[in-house]
């Protein structure tokens, strides 16, 4: 008899004894190991070792317990082919183990969030070996003795109906209903657990969206839809780095509406962010590349990065803008470049030595932007 001590009482799990012993060598054999594996497992669910150690313990014992059942009943179904046992029996037979190793399996799915381990576990096993030993083993025992002894295998089936007593009928009837009413609870279990898992993901999704959305929301100006300018910043940074350890060009540049204050005092303040998000949104849709950022640097002033761009890349970027943004044909009647608005434009292609650089970067462009403003606005400026 195997017991283990728990809390100073002795505790049965399964002893075995002659009668679960169906005559059959190979079978009887499996059926021990088989308990002293349950047994094995329900020491070590009852252990008091760490509960790291403990863990790995019962899932080595849990494995064991899985590949021998799947040995046992591969064994059991060749020992019933060979022995030509009627196909009524076998069928069922073969239902009932492909039952058992996807209950099981459930239930050591589930194992994380069952509060009361080693009784629900070991009560399933239990109750499962008591009703394959003294039901459907013992009637596959009787048969093959039968069918050795001249009957044929559909006569050795049909009088399974009448072998027990009322008595040994009712124990196995009782042990059977405990079988069905402990599996019922663990499909019960994994259906709950299925949903909480799926609420679960559900809200993890959720809070990933929102997360995300919180990201972009803090690298967004909130009037543009471009990126701020924090997010430029460390855009900007981060594109040194890169086009240093590279040795690739830098491209930047610095955009400013023209006489964007006379266009504010023209048609107020509310027209002069529409005016501003119009510009930033065709500025957006010109530079193409994904590689490439448009941002807010202030005011109405946007900057766009251009990684791995020469000053002929830089050049052919800004002379898109510039006539992008006359496309628009937004009105401007206090310009004194043009009746629409339009835009100057600083430019700078660099290899940066450095991830330092940024600040470098930005000044050249602005005294580029500054050199296209003097020399009449409406116009790009390529810092040398």
């Amino acid at each position: 008899m195997n017991a283990i001590e728990h809390k100073n009482i002795a505790i049965e799990t399964f002893p075995w004894d002659n009668n679960f012993m169906t005559g059959l060598q190979s079978v009887d054999s499996q059926h021990h190991e088989l308990v002293d594996l349950f047994n094995e497992l329900n020491i070590s669910l009852f252990s008091d070792a760490r509960e790291e150690d403990k863990n790995k313990i019962v899932e080595n014992a849990f494995e064991r317990v899985l590949d021998y059942t799947h040995y046992h009943f591969s064994d059991e179904e060749k020992l019933m082919e060979n022995n030509g046992i009627d196909p009524r029996h076998i069928e069922a037979h073969k239902i009932l183990h492909e039952q058992f190793v996807q209950q099981i399996q459930t239930l050591w799915k589930q194992r994380e969030v069952i509060t009361r381990k080693p009784e629900i576990f070991i009560g399933f096993l239990i109750s499962w070996l008591g009703m394959h030993i003294l039901g459907v083993d013992q009637s596959l025992a009787r048969q093959v003795k039968r069918i050795e002894s001249g009957l044929t295998p559909a006569q050795a089936y049909e009088l399974e109906s009448s072998v027990h007593d009322n008595g040994t009928q009712a124990l196995i009837k009782m042990i059977n209903n405990l079988y069905k009413v402990l599996s019922m609870q663990n499909a019960e279990l994994a259906l709950v657990n299925q949903k909480l898992e799926e609420r679960v993901k559900q809200r993890t999704e959720a809070l990933a969206r929102v997360n995300a959305e919180l990201e972009a929301f803090s690298r967004t100006d909130g009037l543009l839809k471009i990126a701020n300018r924090g997010y430029f910043e460390d855009r900007l940074r981060q594109a040194c780095e890169e086009c240093a350890q590279n040795g690739r060009p830098l491209g930047l540049l610095m955009i400013d509406v023209d006489f964007f204050k006379r266009y504010n005092d023209t048609y107020g303040h509310l027209a002069g962010d529409e005016c501003l998000k119009t510009v930033a949104s065709c500025i957006r849709d010109t530079v193409v590349r994904h590689s490439d950022l448009v941002a807010r640097y202030g005011g109405e002033e946007i900057a766009v990065i251009l990684p791995d761009t020469d000053a002929e890349g830089v050049k052919a970027a800004a002379e898109r803008i510039l006539e992008s943004i006359r496309n628009l044909g937004l009105a401007h009647k206090s310009s004194e470049v043009a009746q629409i608005v339009t835009v100057s434009i600083g430019g700078i292609s660099k290899v940066p030595s450095s991830g330092n650089q940024s600040n470098q970067l930005i000044a050249l462009a602005d005294d580029a932007l500054y050199e296209a403003k003097r020399q009449g606005r409406n116009r790009f400026v390529l810092s040398t």
